[in-house]
């Protein structure tokens, strides 16, 4: 029987590394770093030892705790830095990002790992890190989708020669590496190995920071030693609310996608949802109505340019009650990121969101690692480019989420998708509470997403309800396929009073769940 615990991630390789982990006898956090490290390998655009991230873990009996390990800016800003466009196709459109030595912040992925393992882990870190250094030597398939996501960002991974080398098709080195083909990471590999063995201390105070710091000052990088030596983990305790009898516990300020998430369930909390009928047009109206709101209540708060106070406003009961006034009293009439989800069978749950941005094609030498762009993210500077705050964490829309059921179901969600975010979670978090849906349904269902005046609308839901949709709202986009434009929320549950364990992982983005 099934009783070790469940994960769900983006990738097969992912899933399986945490798992092996769980058959080891290890916990959900132990299982959760694993996976971290292997999606180094198997998710290169979107998690990176050179990244960030957030952990919401819960151990069994304690109180959650929530790790920010995401990207700092540099203690000092210099004036000339190597900052550069490109250009990245999605097909349909195209979006402009930045990289280069200029657009790197402090990564904190390494320190969060170890700091978690030497908190909650119960394995050694070489054990922990074995698969993912398994992967990087021995070689993996390159999933349709991984390879999808680097054929859209290929100016990023085909700017720099070390770029283009690590990820150069086996078959062909003039172009990046397909679907099918064989992904090996050998400098990555023996590096593993290194940090397995040396702890977090060879990233931040031994060679890695000193020759990233040699190579931003020769190259045109803000990044210094001391960037690396003064970077610290964060412990925050985590947003709690509370809706259809559950309790949602989430990312924290000076995140944002928490705070938001929480604040769309307050106007929708007790506003008869359920009686809605999922996937009616009722139900598509006032969630786009919501979703609007909450864009236009991210605004009005000063969420971005001031997430204290921003969050402060978006909890203030008066703030609320006129937004909820306005769900109900409307006439009928808007990035690279990846996610892990471990439950354990005592009970321990883990939801972990990691981000690199898209890569800034600097690999530090002898490391296979490509670091972060996150200083060249638009989302993550509203401000504008070069505007940042000196050495500050920076803010994002992660949220990785728990949810406790008054009936002992415990679930661990969260999803990449950049400022879909917070839309994709608050759909699973209400098709599991308001219509009872298993794990495995809640992230596959058809979604939506409003924002800017168009109401995105994925296929699935009924002819007649999509017809009503185009009839109500003066632009709509209906996608003739699921999308990970509308995230990927990979979820795992446990049923603290019969042990039962189950997960879904998300289609649009290659979602695998292990139950072990």
């Amino acid at each position: 029987m099934a009783n070790k615990g469940c994960v769900a991630a983006g990738d097969t390789h992912t899933a399986e590394a945490a798992a092996e982990v769980l058959r080891a006898g290890g916990n959900a956090f132990d299982a959760v770093v694993a996976a971290l490290f292997a999606s180094t390998v198997a998710e290169p655009v979107l998690s990176s030892l050179g990244g960030g991230g957030f952990l919401l873990a819960h151990p069994a009996g304690r109180r959650p705790v929530l790790y920010d390990f995401f990207a700092h800016t540099p203690v000092r800003k210099k004036s000339a830095v190597d900052f550069s466009p490109v250009m990245a196709d999605f097909g349909s459109v195209t979006q402009e990002f930045h990289i280069g030595q200029g657009s790197i912040a402090t990564p904190g992925q390494v320190l969060g790992a170890f700091e978690v393992l030497r908190d909650l882990g119960t394995m050694p870190a070489r054990d922990i890190v074995a698969p993912a250094q398994a992967l990087a030597r021995g070689g993996l398939t390159l999933s349709p989708l991984q390879a999808y996501i680097l054929d859209v960002v290929a100016p990023i991974y085909q700017a720099t020669p070390s770029c283009r080398t690590q990820y150069a098709s086996p078959n062909d080195p003039a172009k990046l590496i397909g679907a099918g083909e064989t992904l090996r990471l050998p400098e990555a590999a023996d590096f593993l190995d290194a940090l397995a063995r040396e702890g977090d201390a060879l990233f931040y105070r031994g060679e890695v920071a000193a020759q990233v710091a040699r190579d931003c000052e020769d190259l045109g990088g803000h990044l210094e030693r001391r960037d690396f030596e003064a970077y610290r983990v964060i412990k925050r305790e985590p947003l709690v609310t509370t809706y259809a009898g559950a309790r949602i516990i989430t990312n924290p300020p000076p995140s944002v996608g928490g705070i938001l998430i929480a604040f769309a369930l307050e106007l929708l909390n007790a506003s008869g949802v359920d009686k809605l009928g999922f996937g009616s047009f009722e139900y598509i109206d006032r969630l786009a109505h919501v979703m609007h709101l909450t864009n236009q209540a991210r605004v009005e708060s000063g969420l971005n340019e001031h997430p204290a106070t921003g969050a402060e406003a978006l909890q203030d009961s008066a703030f609320i009650e006129r937004y909820r006034a306005s769900v109900l009293g409307q006439p009928k009439a808007h990035r690279g990121t990846t996610h892990i989800s471990v439950i354990d069978k005592a009970g321990n749950a883990a939801s972990m969101t990691l981000s690199n941005g898209e890569g800034s094609a600097y690999i530090a030498p002898g490391t296979g690692v490509v670091f972060n762009n996150m200083l060249g993210e638009e989302d993550i500077n509203p401000q504008g480019f070069h505007q940042w705050p000196e050495d500050t964490r920076l803010s994002s829309m992660m949220a990785p989420s728990l949810i406790e059921r008054p009936d002992g179901l415990v679930v661990a969600l969260g999803t990449g998708g950049s400022n879909r975010i917070r839309t994709a979670v608050l759909q699973v978090v209400l098709a599991m509470l308001e219509f009872s849906m298993p794990v495995e349904d809640a992230v596959a269902v058809p979604r939506v997403h409003f924002e800017g005046g168009v109401l995105n609308i994925e296929p699935g839901f009924g002819e007649g309800v999509v017809e009503q949709v185009r009839g109500a709202f003066a632009s709509v986009e209906c996608w003739d396929r699921q999308s990970m434009s509308f995230g990927g929320a990979h979820a795992v549950q446990f049923d603290t009073k019969s042990g039962a364990l189950s997960g879904g992982g998300d289609p649009r983005r290659g979602g695998v769940a292990l139950v072990v």
